[in-house]
Formats: structure tokens, sequence, C-alpha cells
């Protein structure tokens, strides 16, 4: 398979700057063997009593900060924890950082350049654990996606944070939890429609390009994530009772899909994973999925045609954008079965 034929076109007035207010008033399209043009509150009626859905409870944490190597302004957005004190980040100018060059973010906050590999600057803290943490959410603010072309603001803190966020350590959010709201959560309870949580820390990889020709040769970024025990006993009871497996966004299904084993069961996970899902690949887990419209020529985009067939998630994306649905982070959500 090749990049290009991922590729699509999208006009930038697509491209949702805010979300909507409230969450659930954002637009769904519903692919089934037809496209439905529905929004998101009507969720609970297109799943049934005993479907099972799983969310990510990671929490987006104020990734990007802005200090300066001498008189030069340097930008940096972290991208995986690596240690107590070391993360994995991009660092914007980075040529021109080398080993040893000293970060000052802060009068008592820094960052010593360990490495650097590419694009990836790895750096060391002068605060480690708890107190990197609250030196980040001093100074840090919210990593808006690069395709959102504005400064982040103060309502950002709340709007790309979902309501299920509880652990910190994402430096971008899972979007299809942008969604949900209070009010839609009980109308899934009433329904009959139980959640159960997964952990993966987003990372900023998620949003890099896909620079090769031939999809295979494209190497995904790590993130750590973690099936709990119970979650694993409720998706096996729930598969075992006829019931279906709702993936609230792709972040849920990549865990759960690395977890899953070949007989269609699940197994308790924690770890690493960096799997990378393109047509072809045969899913264990997961049934359905709620997921916002991707980048074109993006891993995401990938595994949604991998999931649901790329005719149809092409002809799917040619009617949101025809129709103005808004696209990415702060935009619309499609729902998704998965292909037979």
């Amino acid at each position: 398979m090749k990049t290009a034929d991922f590729d699509f076109d999208l006009p930038a007035d697509r491209i949702a700057e805010h979300p909507v207010k409230p969450r659930d008033a954002a637009r769904l399209l519903d692919v089934a063997e037809r496209l439905h043009d529905r929004v998101v509150r009507d969720l609970p009626s297109l799943l049934e009593p005993g479907d099972l859905m799983v969310v990510n409870d990671t929490r987006v944490i104020p990734a990007r900060l802005d200090g300066r190597r001498g008189e030069v302004r340097v930008e940096i957005t972290l991208h995986k924890r690596e240690g107590e004190r070391e993360w994995a980040t991009f660092a914007r100018p980075g040529k021109r950082l080398k080993p040893g060059d000293v970060i000052a973010i802060a009068d008592d906050f820094s960052a010593e350049v360990l490495s650097k590999d590419g694009m990836e600057v790895r750096l060391r803290f002068s605060a480690g654990g708890a107190e990197l943490m609250a030196a980040l959410h001093r100074h840090g603010r919210m990593p808006l996606p690069p395709y959102i072309r504005r400064e982040a603001d103060a309502q950002d803190a709340s709007d790309y944070q979902t309501v299920f966020a509880a652990r910190e350590g994402a430096v971008a959010a899972p979007t299809a939890g942008l969604h949900f709201t209070p009010e839609l959560l009980a109308a899934l309870d009433a329904r009959g429609i139980r959640r159960v949580p997964v952990t993966l820390h987003v990372g900023a990889g998620t949003f890099l390009p896909v620079k090769v020709e031939d999809v295979a040769e494209h190497r995904m970024h790590s993130e750590w994530g973690e099936v709990p025990a119970e979650t694993a006993e409720a998706i096996n009871a729930t598969r075992a009772a006829g019931g279906r497996i709702v993936s609230i966004g792709t972040t849920p299904l990549r865990i759960l899909e690395t977890a899953g084993l070949e007989d269609g069961t699940i197994r308790p996970f924690s770890g690493e994973t960096d799997i990378f899902i393109t047509p072809g690949y045969r899913f264990k887990i997961v049934d359905l999925l709620l997921t916002n419209f991707h980048l074109p020529r993006s891993t995401l985009f990938m595994l949604v045609c991998a999931f649901a067939g790329m005719e149809r998630m092409k002809a799917a994306y040619a009617h949101a954008i025809a129709i103005h649905y808004r696209f990415f982070s702060y935009g619309d959500a499609s729902l998704l079965r998965r292909a037979s």
C-alpha cells in the first residue's frame, strides 16, 4: 500500500478551531450500510443494552513549554516520558540544540539536552516526579494540535480534557471522549450500556505525518498503556454473552488490540505499544468505533479504513466534507462498524 492511497482534499475551513457547546451537540456520521447524519446525543439509540463502552481515562498535561537557550527562544512539546526527570520532546527550533545545552524555562525550572535523534530531543528537567508535574502546571500550556492555528487559551484547559480524564500523562487528548457530557452518560446508563476504562497516554507522535511512500516502511512512536484486570474481565464477559465492544476513540482500540488474543479474548496488559493498524489487519476485540475525522495520509485514517473498509471510509469522508462536517480534535464524530 502507498501512503498516497490514503490522501484526500480537505478545505481548510473544515478544520474546527473550537468545540461546539454543549459537547454532545456535535454532529455524528453514522456509517452503516448507508450514511446517516445524526448528532452525538443520539448515541444511546444506536447502541444496544449489553454493549460495553471502553473509554480512555488518560489526562492531558500542560505539555508545551517556552524557554530560552541564551537569546534564542525555544518551544518544547513533551512527547513521551522516559524517566523520573527525562522526556522525549519535540523542540522548535531544534537544529542548533546540542547535548549539554541548557534551556531556561523559569528561574527555578530548566532542562538539559541529553541527545537528539532527528526531530526528537531528549531532555532532563531540573525537577522530577510530582515536582515536575507541578512545574508543568505552573509554566506549561495545553498542547493543542499543530493544525489548530491559534494559541491555547484558558478555555482550552477544560475544553481539551474529557469527562473521563483521571490519570495524568497524555500530551494529546483522546478526542472521541471530548463529546461526552454527564447528561449523555446518564442516558447511556439508562439504556443499559456499561463502560470501563483503559489508559493510553497519547503522545505527540500521533500528529506526525507519514513521510514514506510505502506504508510498510512507517515506524510508529510507542506509547504507554494499560488494560486493568477488571476491564479485561468485563470485556471477556461481554463477548461471551453476545454483547458488543464499543471503543470510544482510536486510542482505546489500539491498546485493546495490543492486549487482545487470537481467540477473541483479552488479557490484562501494562506496557508500551507501537501497534500500527492498516487495511488487512484482523481485529480481535472491537466491534464498533466512535471516532473523530482524521488527517489525510495519517496513521489514524489508515486505521479507520482498516476497521470499516477503505471504500466505505472514502465515501464517508467525501460526504462529510461536502456537507461541512467539522474535522479533527475539536470537530465532529463518526460511528463505525467493523467490516466483516
